[in-house]
């Protein structure tokens, strides 16, 4: 059965369920900072996403000359996950192939989750140790939403350096090549966030010079900033009307419209050598 581990210093108090290693709450100031999943409007908080992010076309993959099928955004989200060890300040998390993995992820991996508090930081590490013989091929990314009580619109995102704001336009949830701007036709570092933007999905920024980003609340001023040193896409993501925002640092993409199934020539797939382990971290400061 699933349970809450939490970890805390004297700042912040973070929970991270079993299933899925996925941070449930972040409490500073005995105020909860995360969204509290509403199954009617959005029944996740903080899904971490492996072995891909985003969907498949037709939500299958090649490897080998063998067709595999994966569900959007992988099965980590899905999983029960060990506790490998836990202090008052950081939690491992481990998801182990098995069985059901190999069925339809042909890789003997080892995938930890580590979270751990320092002052005002939530440093989320996630390590993919490749177990299998041959080469292992995945996308690992994070999902974390953010709660806005008074809805979006007061908050802009604050980019660390001025950006072209084009994002990846979708087909359904698979990107294109073309690209579109946000009606902000100038190099910017804010962006004040609106429902419109996501009437077709989320904001996929695929050539952001940027490795850092600011949610700021123009009205009282608070901030949740997110680092992403080694992370070369990032996502912006609400439902319209939604009371939350999700800042997604990716290792990894949907598929494109135009691909051929091949996971090995997927865009923005990771190739790990056999024996060989990706660390990939996110900071978090609230």
């Amino acid at each position: 059965m699933s349970k809450l581990i939490t970890i805390s210093n004297d700042i912040l108090k973070a929970s991270i369920s079993t299933f899925g290693a996925e941070l449930s709450s972040v409490i500073k100031d005995g105020k909860e900072i995360i969204w509290q999943a509403d199954p009617n409007v959005w029944a996740e908080q903080c899904p971490i996403l492996f072995p891909i992010c985003g969907g498949l076309k037709e939500d299958k993959y090649i490897y080998d000359g063998k067709e595999y099928t994966l569900p959007k955004h992988g099965f980590a989200k899905l999983s029960e996950f060990e506790v490998e060890s836990v202090t008052d300040t950081k939690a491992v998390f481990l998801l182990r192939s098995n069985e059901e993995t190999l069925k339809n992820y042909p890789f003997e991996f080892e995938f930890r989750a580590i979270f751990e508090l320092d002052g005002e930081k939530l440093l989320t590490t996630y390590e993919t140790k490749n177990l299998s013989d041959r080469d292992m091929y995945f996308s690992v990314g994070g999902h974390e939403g953010y709660s806005c009580p008074n809805g979006i619109e007061e908050y802009s995102i604050i980019f660390e350096k001025p950006e072209k704001l084009e994002r990846n336009t979708l087909q359904g949830c698979f990107l294109k090549d073309e690209k579109e701007d946000l009606g902000i036709l100038d190099e910017v570092t804010e962006l004040p966030l609106k429902y419109d933007y996501f009437i077709l999905e989320a904001i996929v920024l695929t050539d952001l010079n940027s490795r850092k980003v600011t949610l700021l609340n123009r009205n009282t001023k608070e901030e949740i900033t997110v680092e992403f040193p080694n992370h070369d896409y990032f996502l912006i993501w609400t439902k319209p009307g939604a009371k939350c925002v999700c800042l997604e640092p990716w290792c990894g993409l949907p598929d494109f419209i135009g691909s051929n199934f091949e996971i090995a020539e997927k865009r923005g797939i990771i190739t790990l050598p056999s024996g060989e382990t990706d660390t990939r971290n996110h900071i978090i400061t609230f």
